[in-house]
Order: structure tokens, then C-alpha cells, then sequence
């Protein structure tokens, strides 16, 4: 197996390697640093470390091992398991979350955690100021979507109140079956008002910075790494299974392969980090790791711009695009071809159709909107994050829309953070995108397409669709909660289309087996730090 192995190897000229030594290493050794126990691909650099500003993956694994919230997740399951809150009740309606904190919480720093904190932290997520993206993730809280808005000011009628020092009230608006799952997700983290209130929105650059997690955060050099150390009073902190691990911004598929398997690092999340071009090889070595979970790839149209503020021409497009070439020639990674938003396997949910490959119907939607062959349609571009694999599905994708419907379409390829930021200012014409459920539940993907949702970017604003997913999260009966989110699923994905789904993703991580313990497959794709270390060698 060694032999074979190392005949899979892709090599680049020695020069390489004495770069990515001087610029993964050399830092380190002037600071006579100690040696990472693991050390973490971690893909783009990360945005922000701020919970309630972050919307990007890379941003969230760093941010989850600093900050916690009242649930925290399963490294196996991924499911919402107790964290800084030890219990909870739930009122007979289900409409009222009383939470009691553990006694030993403390930030790093040493200050004490109170129930009054939290309410600090919602209050703060849900505040217009902060411009949360994810604020939509309160407003299952009474209250919390007006006090978003604007249409109320005073925070205290918010549905979260601290009882006493160690009690959390939190009042919904209707019963919410996922609320435990949400309590979770980085949003509804305990962030430190004692270091924000003293500086302001760059407060996460305050050394120490406080944290609440199972790691403190020793360093964040750019385009360097993010170095995290064991915070010894995190009230879990015995079982924190590593002392430091660094997490590098690596966003290149052939570097992040290379400096792998030079063997500085142990793991590299994302299947956006293994060389397409290799894919077909490397997916059958054992320490490439695959597995099924929630996640789709999709178009994005722009429908303040024309001509995609059309229905029928976004139709045309999506019928125009052939996903089992994409798939087969592209992804190579056994994704399957979808034509809905919603992937399989998420509970209690049987997603719907969209639209299916037909070019002669394409072009006859483009016709009648005025452009017959494509005549009059205006060249436009394709928004993509600055990676192969998208930049190869978007050539694939120019040579679609041409095709078939004559039209011509440039890609516009961007750095991680530019293109997020185009595309949450309508800053782009078509864009690729992509959603990982943030739990298990279609509301994660159905729900951020209503009109307010800081995730939409689309500036589509339906009020058919905001109205049928309002009335499935007042549904408890599950079977008629699944059939009103077919409802607005169908106007998402078939006849009003302002996304087009391509494919569901398969997970891909790479990790030798014998050296790194505490990654379990799991259909959030969601691995906490503080379960993963390194193995011993034995003596």
C-alpha cells in the first residue's frame, strides 16, 4: 500500500516546497513556536471571527472552537448535544425554552458567564446595526424578526430574558421542531461584551481575545494561519483532546494536495481541495474519505438586473444546463445530478422536482421572452468563487447557455472574500452558489429565500412563497408541514426559479487514519476541534 500510495503522489519542482517551508514555517520558527499537535487545511481565509457576522464554512470551524453556545454539536452525529447549558425544559405549547447554565463557565480571561450574557449576545444578533446575514436564525424568537427590521425598538420585548444569574428564559413565536438544533449554530454563540463594548466592531483583534470555547485563540497571521491553543477553563476542557492546532488558509486544490502530503498537515477538509484533474485516482486511496451530506450547488440569478428579472428566461437558463454532464465531467466525485434545492435524506422532508434538461423547451421560454436564438440577449457574467472546480463548471456552463440558447456568458472569477461580498450587494448577474444545512430540516435551505432573509442575495421578494414557509413553521403536524414546504419549494425551483439547483454535494476529506482521531462523517459535514487529535506513537 506504501508503494502505491506514493505512486499516486503528484509532485511539483523541489522550489515549491522550499517555498511553502518558509511561508508555513519560517514565522513559526522565529517565534520559537511549539509544533502544532494538528495542523489543519482549512481552505479560504477567513472573513471575520466574529459569530455573528461569519457566513462562510472556514470562518465557522475556527469560530466553533473559540465561542459556544447553550447546545453545542455531536462530533459523530452532529446533533445539538447540551453545552454551556446543562439542561432545558419546554413549556406543554412549545412556544417557551427555559435554560439552566452550567456553574462552571467562565471566559477565558477568567470573568464569569451569566444568563444575562446571552441575552447581550441574541440582542446584539438581531441588532440592525450588526447587519447579521444569519439574524434570520432568531427570528423564531417572539419579537426577533421586528426587532431585526426595525419595526421595534425596544430590545427588551425580545423573547429572551434572564431569570437569574444561571436561568434563560427564551420565548417563541410558534413551536420551532429544530430550536435545540439552532442553539448551536455559531449565531447564537456567547459572544464577550466586555471586549466589544471597549472596541468596537474590532474587537475580535483584541489580545488576549476572551473566548468561551474549548480554545482560546493564540494568533490569526493572514495568509499564515490561525493558531488556537487549549483554553484550560472552558468548563469541558478535560476532554478537549488536543493542546494547539493551527488551520491554514490554503484555498488551492494542488498546494493544499502538496504540502499534504509532505506531511505538513494532517488533515484537508473539502472537496474543493483535491485537483480535479486527479480525482478519479485519489478518491480510492484510503485515506480520502467520502461521504454523503446536506449540501447543493446551484445558480443564482440576479433579478434586480434585467433581462433576469424574466421568470421565463431564468427558466430557459436552468432548463438549458445539462447537470449530468456537469457531474460526470466535472465533479467527478459521485455527485448526484438535482434539480431541487432540498437534498435527500434531510428528516422528515421528500424534496421537489424542479426543472429538467430540455433545450427545445429552453429556447421556446427565451423566445417569448423576446429573445428568439438568443437574438437582442445581452452578454452577461457568471459570478464565481476563484477556484478550479468552479471556474470549470462555469466554462461548462458558457458552453450550455451558447449552445443551446446562443447566448454568450464570461466567467468572473474572484477571491473568497470579494465574492462574497458581491454577491450579498447584488454586486453580479448569475452567480454559482452553494448552501450546507446548518441542521437538519428543509426551513435551512426553503427559509432563506423569503424576501428578508440576509442570506436570499437573490432580490427576489415573493410574498406567495414568504407566506407558505410563515405557515409551515406554525404547522406541527410534520405531514402537512412537508406538503406546504413543497409548496414553496416548487415556486422556488420550477416556476419562478431565481436559483437553479445542479448537484448535491458528496463530502470529500482527506486524513491519514493511523495519525488523526476524532473526524466522524456526518451529514452537516461538521467536525468540532476539540475532538480531534492526534494519534500517539507507540513506543
Amino acid at each position: 500500500m506504501f508503494l502505491l500510495q506514493r505512486a499516486w503522489r503528484f509532485y511539483l519542482p523541489a522550489r515549491f516546497f522550499f517555498i511553502v517551508g518558509l511561508g508555513l514555517g519560517l514565522s513559526g520558527c522565529l517565534r520559537h513556536e511549539p509544533p502544532a499537535d494538528v495542523t489543519i487545511i482549512n481552505g479560504a481565509e477567513p472573513e471575520s471571527m466574529d459569530p455573528q457576522i461569519i457566513t462562510g464554512q472556514a470562518d465557522m470551524r475556527i469560530v466553533q472552537g473559540l465561542f459556544e453556545g447553550l447546545m453545542r454539536l455531536d462530533p459523530k452525529t452532529a446533533r445539538a448535544v447540551p453545552g454551556m447549558a446543562e439542561r432545558y425544559e419546554v413549556s406543554p405549547d412549545g412556544k417557551v425554552y427555559t435554560f439552566h447554565l452550567r456553574t462552571n463557565l467562565m471566559w477565558s480571561t477568567g470573568e464569569p458567564i451569566q444568563a444575562a450574557d446571552y441575552v447581550y449576545a441574541w440582542h446584539r444578533a438581531l441588532a440592525p446595526e450588526t447587519a447579521s446575514e444569519y439574524a434570520g436564525q432568531l427570528y423564531y424568537i417572539k419579537n426577533g424578526e421586528a426587532y431585526n427590521n426595525g419595526k421595534l425598538a425596544d430590545a427588551n420585548q425580545v423573547g429572551v430574558q434572564a431569570l437569574d444569574a444561571l436561568t434563560l428564559r427564551v420565548e417563541l413565536e410558534h413551536p420551532t421542531a429544530f430550536f435545540i438544533e439552532l442553539c448551536a449554530f455559531p449565531t447564537l454563540y456567547l459572544v464577550p461584551r466586555q471586549t466589544i463594548e471597549k472596541y468596537g466592531d474590532g474587537w475580535t483583534r483584541a489580545r488576549p481575545l476572551p473566548s468561551c470555547g474549548a480554545f482560546e485563540l493564540v494568533d490569526w497571521r493572514l495568509n499564515d494561519k490561525s493558531r488556537l491553543r487549549k483554553n484550560p477553563r472552558y468548563w469541558d476542557a478535560a476532554n478537549t483532546r488536543s493542546e494547539i492546532i493551527d488551520l491554514l488558509p490554503i484555498a488551492g486544490a494542488t498546494t493544499a494536495l502538496n504540502v499534504y502530503e509532505q506531511e505538513r498537515a494532517d488533515i484537508v477538509w473539502d472537496k474543493n481541495l483535491v485537483p480535479s484533474e486527479l480525482l478519479d485516482v485519489l478518491i480510492h486511496r484510503p485515506d480520502f474519505h467520502t461521504f454523503s451530506y446536506l449540501g447543493t450547488m446551484f445558480v443564482r440569478f440576479n433579478i434586480t438586473r434585467k433581462p433576469f428579472d424574466d421568470p421565463r428566461v431564468r427558466r430557459a437558463l436552468g432548463m438549458a444546463i445539462d447537470r449530468e454532464r456537469i457531474v460526470k465531467k466535472i465533479t467527478r466525485g459521485g455527485e448526484p445530478a438535482t434539480t431541487s434545492l432540498v437534498p435527500p435524506g434531510v428528516a422528515n422532508y421528500d424534496p421537489v422536482p424542479g426543472l429538467d434538461y430540455n433545450p427545445e423547451a429552453a429556447r421556446k421560454l427565451l423566445a417569448e421572452a423576446g429573445y428568439p436564438g438568443g437574438k437582442g440577449f445581452p452578454r452577461f457574467t457568471d459570478l464565481v468563487y476563484g477556484v478550479k472546480l468552479y471556474e470549470d463548471i462555469g466554462v461548462e456552463m458558457q458552453q450550455m447557455w451558447q449552445e443551446n440558447l446562443g447566448i454568450t456568458m464570461e466567467l468572473r472569477p474572484l477571491e473568497w472574500k470579494v465574492y462574497l461580498g458581491a454577491q450579498a450587494h447584488l454586486d453580479y448577474e448569475v452567480c454559482q452558489a452553494s448552501w450546507i444545512g446548518d441542521y437538519n430540516d428543509a426551513q435551512t435551505f426553503l427559509g432563506m429565500f423569503t424576501s428578508e432573509d440576509g442570506n436570499n442575495h437573490t432580490g427576489w421578494k415573493n410574498p406567495e412563497y414568504d407566506a407558505l414557509i410563515a405557515k409551515a413553521g406554525d404547522q406541527t403536524d410534520l405531514k402537512v408541514r412537508e406538503h406546504i414546504f413543497q409548496q414553496a419549494e416548487t415556486l422556488l425551483v420550477r416556476d419562478q426559479a431565481p436559483i437553479v439547483p445542479v448537484y448535491v454535494y458528496m463530502g470529500l476529506n482527506y486524513f491519514r487514519t493511523n495519525r488523526v482521531e476524532g473526524i466522524y462523517q456526518n451529514l452537516l459535514d461538521d467536525h468540532p476541534l476539540q475532538a480531534i487529535h492526534r494519534i500517539a506513537a507507540p513506543h
